[in-house]
């Protein structure tokens, strides 16, 4: 029997959850602002354009003016922890993601075909990425053989509460797998967030229930086979590397933005400055 992205979802989504965290999502309408406070960055989100439209788009500014959530929020480290930035809340489907290619990069529904994309079930953690990180297209992995793909470095964040798109959130980095997208490389880094009451017991992604890193893995091998595409592969036999191993990889892809900030490295179309 065929398993499918839909399957896995039906299989393993607690439906009541995902109702309340979707009812959530779909009262946010219309233009708001949140203030927040990382590292001593003060900084609030504001939506312009209506939401479930490509008009859609969750801004960042500080000091009233607009900043990029990608290259002006500090990615932290200190300890293993970093600062989280939330695209996708958990038991949602609209694909959010910071849009690397437009003025001051605010977050924004993606597009495949002219359609506004959404995955074909609920994600069951939170999903976002890390600021001042990148994945360099223009850079092969030496044991993988596959380059960047051209984006923030992923988190996937494995904690209880669903967080707001938009919002940045301190996480405890515990492991990384390498998922192999047609042809690049896309880490997914998995964390939790500080707050959560698991994080005193998860400090290394040995601590982390197998059946969590296996949904983990097998949701991202499967979720874009209902668009007849092939299934997501993984390097280093489809293990998750340790949390020593992770902050390697998170400090290669910081060093690669900084490359790309500089102009050491191509940026393409990339909205750098």
């Amino acid at each position: 029997m065929k398993v499918t992205a839909v399957m896995l979802s039906t299989l393993l989504a607690p439906t009541a959850a995902w109702s309340s965290a979707a009812s959530l999502t779909s009262r946010r309408v219309g233009c708001f602002a949140m203030a927040s406070t990382v590292s001593g960055l003060n900084f609030e989100t504001e939506v312009s354009g209506e939401v479930g439209t490509e008009s859609y788009r969750l801004n960042f500014k500080s000091g009233g003016k607009q900043i990029s959530p990608w290259h002006d929020l500090p990615l932290g480290g200190e300890g293993g922890v970093y600062n989280m930035l939330t695209e996708i809340p958990k038991y949602s489907k609209a694909k959010m993601e910071v849009a690397t290619k437009e003025a001051s990069n605010p977050i924004a529904q993606d597009i495949k075909k002219g359609k506004l994309r959404d995955y074909h079930g609920p994600i069951f953690w939170n999903y976002g990425c890390l600021p001042q990180t990148w994945e360099d297209p223009n850079e092969e992995h030496p044991e993988l053989k596959v380059n960047g793909d051209d984006d923030p470095i992923d988190v996937v964040e494995i904690g209880s509460a669903a967080l707001d798109s938009g919002s940045v959130t301190p996480v405890k980095a515990l492991g990384v797998i390498a998922m192999i997208d047609d042809g690049e490389l896309d880490w997914k880094v998995i964390a939790i967030n500080t707050a959560d009451p698991l994080a005193s017991q998860y400090n290394d992604i040995d601590d982390v229930p197998a059946a969590v890193k296996d949904g983990v893995r097998e949701w991202f091998r499967w979720y874009k086979t209902p668009d007849d595409k092939p299934l997501n592969g993984f390097g280093f036999d489809e293990k998750f590397l340790n949390k020593a191993e992770t902050a390697k990889v998170i400090e290669e892809t910081h060093q690669a933005w900084k490359n790309l900030k500089s102009g050491a490295a191509e940026k393409g179309k990339l909205w750098t400055e």
